[in-house]
Parts: C-alpha cells; sequence; structure tokens
C-alpha cells in the first residue's frame, strides 16, 4: 500500500486532495507536508473526511497497526479562533493532532494537542499526540467512513496511474 500511496504522489506531486475552493493555499501547502510526512511514516492519509458528527477532518490517517489519526490544520491565527469544532474530532481518532506552518500559529494551539509544523516540502512532528484508543463500534464506523471515502476517491484517480 505504501508503494502505491507513494507513486499517487510522486506522479501527482502532492497527495491525491479535493480542491473544492475552501483551502487557501497556505492550508494546502501544509496539508502537502502533513500527507508527505505521514506517508513517510507508512500511513494511508485521506484528506476532507467526513466524520459520524457530520464535521469533515481536514486529514485522517489510518495506519499500519490500525491507528486512526486526524490533523486539523490551522492555516493562521483567525483560522484557529473562528472554529472550535476540533474539539469533537477527538471522538473519531486514536491520535489528534494540530498543523500549522508557523511558529506564531503553533504557539496558539492547545498544548495538550499533538503538533504538526509543515509546508509544502515536508513536515515535523514537534509534539506527540496523546493515544487514546477508540472503543470498537466507534472504530468500526470511523474506518468504514475512511475506507468508503478513500475507495470513491480512487473511483476518480486518472487511468494513467494504472501504468
Amino acid at each position: 500500500m505504501q508503494d502505491q500511496w507513494a507513486m499517487v504522489d510522486s506522479q501527482l506531486h502532492t497527495p491525491v486532495m479535493p480542491l473544492d475552493g475552501r483551502q487557501s493555499e497556505t492550508a494546502l501547502s501544509i496539508q502537502t507536508g502533513v500527507c508527505s510526512l505521514l506517508i513517510e511514516m507508512d500511513f494511508a492519509p485521506v484528506t476532507e473526511v467526513t466524520l459520524g458528527s457530520g464535521r469533515r477532518a481536514d486529514v485522517m490517517a489510518l495506519g499500519p497497526t490500525g491507528d486512526l489519526w486526524i490533523i486539523e490544520i490551522k492555516s493562521s491565527e483567525a483560522d484557529y479562533r473562528a472554529d472550535r469544532k476540533w474539539h469533537t474530532y477527538r471522538d473519531y481518532c486514536d491520535r489528534f493532532f494540530f498543523a500549522a506552518a508557523s511558529d506564531d500559529v503553533a504557539e496558539l494551539l492547545p498544548a495538550d494537542e499533538g503538533l504538526i509544523l509543515a509546508d509544502r516540502w515536508g513536515a515535523e512532528i514537534v509534539r506527540d499526540a496523546e493515544r487514546v484508543p477508540l472503543n470498537a463500534s466507534r472504530r468500526k464506523a470511523a474506518v468504514a467512513r475512511y475506507a468508503r471515502t478513500a475507495a470513491f476517491r480512487l473511483l476518480r484517480l486518472p487511468d494513467r496511474l494504472d501504468a
């Protein structure tokens, strides 16, 4: 699976993600770096995953041991101050991280959550997230949503990836 994601990354020069016009250039840059890091760690990232609550996670990643991570991208102070829904994301993952491009934004983020600093060229986990395992029924539902989102995205990939 890792090789398949790496192929997608090398052919498109960025992880596959929906571009719906809502993301700023900064947010897309952070997202690219975060997804590249996750792929290097053998996680399979999917962007813009709708959770059971109806909220949408910026990045959800499934790890090699079955862990689910959610990464919430914060591109600016205004982005962080306007968004209070991230608290509910903890109910759908084993680990929760914020991702930001600058120390200025990172300083605003809660110190008890994981933190990734990222730009379009890569990312680094600077503060690990506490692992709080999902219960079995929530895990089953979250993995099913993740898998369905990924499967439908694969249907939209260009045929050139089959080469």
